[in-house]
């Protein structure tokens, strides 16, 4: 087997499957942040969930596969490990950079939905409070 097309398999492997992992990770603790994001809406944090994480699939799938071609001709197993390096090396700071970028994103949504709730009145407005006369 031609060792380019060696690397080319363990670094699709190795990509797709660090690639799923972070996926589900972030589905699974996303869910969290969107359910109080969207005021407790389970259904909606579910589908709001889904549709994240196949926009993460999407664009780090579609970053594995065009950074997939290699300039450089591999003859040897020093070759496929310098070149998988390299290239594992960019697929994981891509895919620390998407998880930041959903944490963040998460975060704000949610610090949005707090400052939402917190701007109702404590009391209904056609309520009054009693005030202690001063001096009493």
């Amino acid at each position: 087997m031609d060792m380019t097309v060696l690397a080319y398999v363990v670094y699709l492997l190795i990509s797709v499957c660090l690639t799923v992992w972070v996926a589900r990770t972030l589905s699974s603790n996303g869910r969290v942040f969107l359910a109080d994001v969207l005021h407790g809406n389970e259904p909606l944090a579910d589908a709001v969930n889904r549709l994240l994480v196949v926009g993460f699939y999407l664009v780090n799938l579609g970053f594995v596969a065009l950074y997939l071609k290699t300039g450089d001709a591999i003859d040897d197993a020093r070759e496929v490990f310098e070149a998988l390096s390299v290239k594992l090396g960019v697929v994981l700071l891509v895919l620390g950079v998407m998880h930041l970028g959903n944490v963040y994103a998460l975060n704000r949504f949610r610090r949005r939905g707090m400052l939402e709730r917190e701007q109702f009145p404590p009391i209904d407005p056609d309520e009054t409070t009693k005030v202690a006369a001063a001096g009493v």
